[in-house]
């Protein structure tokens, strides 16, 4: 009896076929026979990269966006520090 191998393919390879997939020049089973691949890897990789495009565009700098609240935690933070350092500040102006 033969051992069902999984080949795992590398992402280079995957972009590579999903972008072919993508152009639409030539079908999916053309793609699947040239590069050895099920169509259904085939249309999986097409959606992961379809569904991605929009990030590569995405404004962020460093590859990582930041979320809303990992940019205001540490303005609020600043905000309570320079509130309570102007509270003292003016306290001790009166005297």
């Amino acid at each position: 009896m033969g051992k069902n191998i999984m080949k795992k393919h590398g992402d280079v390879f995957r972009a590579k076929v999903a972008l072919e997939a993508a152009k639409g020049n030539r079908t999916t089973a053309e793609l699947c026979s040239e590069h050895s691949v099920a169509s259904s890897q085939v249309f999986a990789w097409k959606k992961r990269l379809l569904e991605g495009a929009a990030g590569i565009f995405a404004s962020n700098i460093g590859g990582k966006v930041k979320s809303e609240e990992a940019i205001t935690d540490p303005l609020l933070k600043e905000i309570g520090r320079l509130q309570v350092e102007n509270a003292f500040l003016k306290k001790k102006c009166l005297f």
